[in-house]
């Protein structure tokens, strides 16, 4: 089982569960990746167990539920993979809608203690709180909610899923807080939360590790994502895809690297993982999966390991990244 409380001392890969919830929505536009089959995804989870994948990450906002239902329906005779999901979204499970940020700390309670339902579970390994941007003194209700949580066992461990390092820090104190969640890839190195996430000595889990598909070696520039999945929506807070196509800044990027990403027989998003656990030794990067298929080649990076040093030179040689700017939630 994955231990949210220790930095892995080897590469370790999850599985991000946002994808396999299907479609849900939010002030009108599709936040979800379209339509899914619950049978391949079931069949997927079982692909990763099989190739030694032992942590998966969900989240109540993912499908509005319906993602922990097929986790945890996937997972009934694997107690000993871990769970992380996130709370602090409301949700509508018959409209499939996000209602907005949930705050207060009984509503927190009672939400957990439906994600405990829907994933089969009395525990949850880690719990993050889901809202990226919020600010510190708003979420203080959550986390001592999440705090009273552990104490009580009904949690494992939790965390935040944000990408600002001052949200990192805020809570990093508290004994139960061993986790923060945020974006990072090659196209995006997240230069403010490593250096604050290894001196806390949390565990990093990266999400957007292929750049929501960009690094997946599945895409190119002719390809058109529809309006009713996220990559197409156009949803505001993401820039790698304009109109439903991947940006020319972000394909002049994939091009440049692609060579060295691949190099000694790995596949491009092979290449995506193994740069970042060269990195940082904290990540543990959590791409999303709809099938088998797409779960056995994520899983080969294991038996490949970290990109060497000299790799992740000759990235930084010939990528031609914009300034990092103030650190904003993506």
């Amino acid at each position: 089982m994955t231990d949210f409380k220790q930095i892995p001392t080897q590469p370790m890969l999850g599985l991000g569960c946002w994808a396999i919830g299907g479609p849900f929505f939010y002030d009108g536009r599709a936040v979800g990746w379209g339509e899914v089959d619950d049978a391949t995804s079931k069949a997927a989870i079982a692909a990763a167990i099989d190739h030694g994948i032992r942590h998966f990450d969900t989240a109540q906002a993912y499908g509005c539920g319906h993602s922990e239902i097929v986790l945890g329906d996937a997972l009934k005779a694997h107690p000993d993979v871990a769970i992380a999901t996130k709370i602090g979204l409301g949700i509508n499970t018959e409209t499939k809608t996000l209602t907005g940020h949930m705050t207060d700390p009984e509503a927190v309670r009672q939400s957990i203690d439906a994600s405990r339902k829907r994933l089969g579970r009395d525990r949850i390994d880690l719990v993050l709180h889901h809202v990226n941007e919020m600010e510190i003194e708003t979420a203080r209700p959550t986390f001592d909610m999440l705090a009273t949580l552990y104490d009580q066992g009904i949690i494992g461990a939790y965390g935040w899923s944000t990408d600002l390092p001052d949200s990192t820090a805020a809570f990093a104190d508290h004994p139960g807080f061993t986790a923060v969640e945020h974006a990072m890839n090659v196209l995006k190195p997240a230069g403010h939360m490593v250096p604050v996430v290894e001196k806390l000595n949390l565990l990093s889990l990266i999400r957007s590790p292929l750049a929501m598909g960009v690094l997946g070696g599945k895409y190119d520039a002719t390809t058109q994502f529809s309006k009713d999945e996220i990559r197409g929506s156009n949803p505001g807070w993401q820039d790698y895809f304009k109109n439903g196509r991947i940006t020319d800044a972000y394909m002049a990027q994939l091009n440049a690297t692609r060579d060295i990403l691949t190099s000694g027989g790995r596949s491009l998003a092979q290449g995506a993982i193994a740069w970042l656990w060269a990195r940082t030794p904290n990540a543990v990067p959590i791409p999303g999966f709809r099938t088998p298929e797409q779960v056995i080649d994520l899983c080969g990076a294991l038996d490949m390991g970290p990109l060497s040093t000299d790799q992740m030179a000759q990235i930084e040689a010939v990528l031609d990244r914009p300034e990092e700017g103030p650190p904003t939630p993506s």
